[in-house]
């Protein structure tokens, strides 16, 4: 396992209402640099919550109550995120750790163009670079997710949904962060357009080295893209480990039932391990290259 990016103690975050909600119960989680974390639970168990509560993004009623967040930047130095504020605060997100929302459509500008969008971050984040260095960047960002450039002047609802969240993609990478956040980034998607999301994370995961922190109640998706996986149940990470390890020897009770919940295309209902054991050996027509790209997702979410 490589050097930490990301250190988290003890974090709990409440919900001040009546009755208080405590959404993120003493979590403790490390995140390396360069891997992909997922992050698994039923809605409502906190994951977002804690997501938010890593990049400060909190909004009352919703208050860290307790814990310790520490970025540990590529230079050397250690960043007390909890101790930030204003400028310095503002300087973290999107140039050290940044996020991916879910919803493209709704986390996009109806208003205004793309290339207005990527332009108010690099203005904001880099005051002193050139207009026609920030238009550059701006299609590189888009060729950097295999959206064609033409697009910058586009607005969000003429574009697809797929074109939408790899915008957000792009905006997420405009700064080169060391850690990117993605919450449910696929969610909404039909199952090719999802293959071809992931594949385009794991292929900008390999370029530019970024840890990726991937939230979703998907826990066969996170099986295949992972490289360990946490488990969340009533605000608390029940189980922590390798995909592999997860998927073969579930230890809590919580995680044999998610792996349970997941019908198959193939087998028994709750069997989704692509053997085809329990139903009796699969013969399967050849597919086409389009055809075997898109099966594992099919198979994997069904």
């Amino acid at each position: 396992m490589s050097e930490p990016v990301l250190t988290a103690r003890g974090v709990s975050i409440e919900y001040r209402t009546a009755p208080v909600v405590r959404a993120v119960r003493d979590v403790s989680l490390t995140l390396h640099r360069g891997e992909i974390l997922g992050l698994a639970g039923e809605s409502g168990c906190g994951k977002t919550t804690f997501a938010y509560g890593l990049t400060r993004l909190l909004k009352p009623p919703a208050v860290l109550t307790s814990g310790e967040i520490v970025f540990h930047d590529r230079g050397g130095e250690d960043i007390d995120v909890t101790a930030l504020d204003g400028d310095a605060l503002r300087a973290f997100r999107w140039d050290k750790v940044s996020m991916v929302f879910q919803g493209a459509m709704n986390s996009l500008n109806p208003v205004i163009t793309v290339r207005a969008q990527i332009d108010d971050v690099l203005t904001t984040h880099r005051p002193g670079m050139p207009r026609a260095e920030r238009a550059e960047r701006a299609a590189e960002l888009l060729r950097l997710v295999d959206v064609d450039p033409s697009r910058l002047d586009s607005y969000a609802h003429q574009l697809s949904g797929g074109m939408r969240q790899r915008v957000m993609i792009a905006m997420a990478l405009a700064l080169e962060p060391q850690v990117m956040i993605m919450d449910e980034p696929t969610t909404a998607l039909d199952v090719v357009v999802q293959r071809g999301i992931l594949r385009e994370i794991m292929r900008l995961r390999e370029r530019l080295g970024f840890a990726v922190v991937f939230i979703t109640h998907d826990l066969p998706l996170l099986i295949e893209i992972s490289d360990r996986i946490a488990v969340m149940l009533e605000g608390a990470i029940v189980e922590l480990d390798t995909a592999e390890n997860l998927y073969e020897r579930p230890q809590h009770a919580y995680t044999q039932r998610l792996l349970e919940s997941f019908p198959s295309l193939t087998g028994e209902r709750g069997d989704f391990v692509r053997t085809g054991e329990a139903a009796g050996p699969v013969v399967r027509a050849p597919a086409s290259d389009d055809q075997a790209a898109a099966t594992p997702a099919l198979e994997g979410t069904a």
